[in-house]
């Protein structure tokens, strides 16, 4: 089966081309780490660790558009193109924040994307597709995993990690032929602040849409 490019384009243009570009020695992308460090990344002398960011909240009402989410502010929106399976493109919409210079929260959506017409609309094997290529195109590797079921509808919860330490965490959710993908990425573990990734999460709802 051909892999398609589809609403995990997004993360890689979006988090890895603006984020991990930028941060790339930060997320240790731009080199491994140290011998003997295992995952953890290798800080200068006199340079502090990256510590959690200082968050401000911001309730998002995106009911236009199926869900409301709680995110950092300064939320900013991309469209992307995404290939299908015709060779054409399709538009993927996101919503992302940088509370500081290396933690990115991001939120992306897109309607009967590729991924599902390619599993056949089979829910379990659209989420399994989808969680595995956004591993393998952010060249991360997979730490656990968790399936859940959000209002009804079938969810995928995921953690990875590159070689430099850099922390991915993402929820997949496949409502009503829209996929959701929700993601938190940070430099290393000491960055990270468990709750605000559950805030994140837990914050996430599905709505219904006003009809016209």
């Amino acid at each position: 089966m051909r892999r398609l490019l589809y609403l995990v384009l997004v993360l890689v243009l979006v988090l890895v081309i603006v984020f991990v570009y930028r941060h790339r020695v930060d997320l240790g992308f731009s080199s491994p780490p140290a011998s003997g460090s295992g995952q953890t990344p290798t800080y200068s002398p006199g340079v502090p660790a990256p510590r959690p960011a200082n968050i401000s909240w911001q309730s998002v009402d995106r009911t236009p558009d199926g869900f409301k989410v709680e995110m950092p502010t300064d939320i900013k929106e991309i469209q992307v193109p995404a290939y299908n399976e015709q060779g054409g493109s399709e538009q993927v919409d996101m919503i992302y924040s940088f509370p500081d210079s290396e933690t990115c929260y991001s939120v992306a959506w897109a309607d009967n994307p590729p991924v599902e017409r390619a599993n056949s609309d089979v829910p379990d094997r659209t989420l399994d597709m989808a969680r595995d290529d956004a591993i393998a195109r952010t060249q991360t590797t997979l730490v656990e995993q968790s399936t859940f079921s959000q209002q009804g509808f079938p969810g995928r919860y995921f953690s990875s990690r590159n070689l430099g330490g850099g922390v991915m965490n993402s929820r997949l959710v496949l409502a009503r032929n829209r996929l959701y993908m929700l993601t938190a990425t940070f430099p290393s573990d000491g960055a990270r602040r468990d709750e605000d990734v559950a805030r994140f999460f837990s914050s996430f709802s599905v709505v219904a849409a006003a009809k016209n």
